[in-house]
């Protein structure tokens, strides 16, 4: 059965792992935890038959509660399915950073990560270019590199 379990916006991570930490150390019959990024404040438990959910979510901090009506597989499979990521920047082109810390600074793509969806940049405007890593989802292409063919 799948279960969902509301809780505070911004922390289903932090009541993920103390469910996965109660679970390991109840030993008990939990086979997915997870938490769709599109849906704050909603966590989905994979639990088998025999499960007290009660007891398993007592006491955790930032649970404000539990829909009681379990959830088909086919209601959730959408987030469930990997979306495919187009990622159209590689090494040597020039960035904008869009968002974090450093919004607004350019540099100079070193390394791509499509698995982690991370970009190394180096900033243009530095005496010392120091290599950074950033989420792709915060950098805008702005130039794209070209090689000089002889």
């Amino acid at each position: 059965m799948i279960y969902t379990i509301k809780t505070t916006a911004g922390r289903e991570m932090a009541v993920a792992n103390a469910l996965a930490n109660r679970v390991q150390k109840l030993g008990v019959d939990v086979r997915a935890i997870f938490y769709p990024s599109e849906l704050r404040g909603y966590i989905f438990i994979e639990i088998g038959e025999d499960v007290a959910i009660d007891a398993l979510l007592r006491g955790i901090p930032h649970i404000k509660g539990i829909i009681r009506r379990p959830v088909k597989i086919e209601e959730i499979k959408h987030f469930l399915e990997a979306k495919p990521a187009e990622i159209k920047i590689s090494r040597g082109d020039i960035v904008e950073i869009t968002g974090g810390p450093f919004k607004g600074e350019r540099g100079k793509v070193v390394r791509v990560d499509e698995a982690k969806e991370e970009v190394t940049i180096e900033f243009l405007d530095v005496a010392i270019p120091i290599p950074t890593t950033i989420s792709i989802d915060n950098v805008r292409l702005v130039e794209k590199f070209e090689e000089k063919s002889e």
